[in-house]
């Protein structure tokens, strides 16, 4: 059975399932996260959605660049959690099936491509308290106690 983190579904609700990629990326003593201004501003793990016909780990790599700028690697996936939640981007209800991943970052090669989106360094101490979704904080959390 997977976790379920943040609100219950709706019972008269229709949720797409949204299966998507994220990452936990330490380096030193910090974690590497983005930061996304809307549709609400906060810090999340890098990630995002499995396109049709790509494979978990392409998405993984692509979307950490994407919202990071950052290359990875040597992924490994350490779980997965659900979250039932309205995505305002998509005007989507959404079952979201978020995998998670530990990998090593490499290397920048530039600023995140995705709009709205920047690369933070935080203290490991301090990023499962400043996740803004309490799936990315509880795996942060479980990881680095």
């Amino acid at each position: 059975m997977i976790r379920r983190y943040g609100d219950a579904p709706q019972h008269d609700r229709r949720y797409v399932l949204r299966p998507g990629v994220y990452a936990v990326l330490p380096l030193a003593r910090a974690l590497l996260l983005t930061f996304q201004q809307a549709p609400v501003p906060e810090f999340q793990l890098p990630g995002g959605g499995i396109d049709s016909g790509e494979s978990p780990l392409r998405a993984l790599h692509r979307e950490v660049f994407e919202e990071t700028g950052w290359r990875i690697a040597a992924p490994r996936r350490i779980g997965a959690f659900r979250r039932f939640t309205f995505m305002p981007e998509y005007d989507l209800w959404a079952e979201k099936l978020c995998h998670v991943y530990l990998a090593r970052p490499v290397r920048p090669h530039g600023p995140p491509s995705e709009p709205g989106h920047s690369a933070v360094w935080m203290a490991k101490d301090d990023a499962a308290a400043q996740l803004g979704n309490p799936g990315d904080a509880a795996f942060v959390a479980a990881l680095f106690r």
